[in-house]
């Protein structure tokens, strides 16, 4: 049975550093006017905001570059199938920073605020993202009354799993839309700012610095995920 989970915002601990990151600053401070501007989204946001996750623990089978849940065959490519070696199960999972989040950057399109727009939408990434990784720490609590271990968390458009694998992915949570994403034709989620894929467990599993040597995917959060491991307190 899949569920289900809120997260509180308070414990995402979004900061303003984060949201310039994404937007393209590295080291140097935005002026003042848009370190306003980035406050005033994070602030907003916070009122209305219920990001959410769902995931499901299940068997498969991993061979070479595929990984075999049921009569669902995933073309994860090489790189995370190295990745995933000595999982004893596997977890499919999505998270997002929710529909409210998407309607408010719809109504900021109306007002067609391209600063606030370019700014939300680097929060949206942060949001996203940082959900899942409050998910990575939820689900390694559950994992620690088996003694075992989780893998990081690996997504179709990254590392040679094609973004088309999508519907097959989702296929493997039995809700029609889980946390309230639905895939495009195009294996767009909807809300945008959503992440989903799949994550090893077991005694033995390594959860090791994404293999970003050997990837081409320069822009992927991944990288930068490398360098900054983010916590939480749950």
């Amino acid at each position: 049975m899949i569920q289900e989970y809120k997260v509180p915002f308070s414990v995402l601990n979004i900061t303003p550093e984060e949201v310039y990151e994404v937007m393209g600053y590295g080291s140097v401070t935005p002026d003042k006017e848009l370190r306003k501007m980035v406050r005033s989204a994070i602030d907003e946001v916070a009122a209305f905001l219920i990001p959410r996750f769902c995931f499901l623990t299940v068997d498969g089978k991993l061979d070479s570059d595929i990984l075999t849940i049921g009569s669902v065959k995933l073309n994860i490519g090489k790189i995370i199938a190295r990745q995933l070696r000595k999982s004893e199960r596997f977890i499919p999972f999505a998270a997002t920073a929710g529909k409210e989040f998407e309607d408010w950057t719809n109504r900021l399109k109306e007002k067609d605020d391209v600063v606030m727009l370019f700014i939300a939408d680097s929060l949206g990434s942060c949001l996203a993202e940082k959900t899942a990784d409050y998910m990575e720490i939820f689900i390694q609590k559950e994992m620690d009354k088996k003694g075992w271990l989780h893998t990081n968390r690996f997504s179709p458009g990254y590392c040679e799993w094609h973004v088309s694998e999508q519907q097959k992915l989702f296929s493997l949570l039995p809700v029609d839309e889980p946390c309230g994403i639905r895939l495009t034709e195009s294996s767009l989620m909807i809300p945008i700012k959503s992440v989903s894929g799949v994550i090893g467990v077991g005694k033995e599993v390594k959860r090791l610095d994404y293999s970003c040597g050997l990837c081409s995917f320069e822009s992927c959060y991944k990288k930068r995920k490398n360098k900054d491991q983010n916590l939480y307190v749950i």
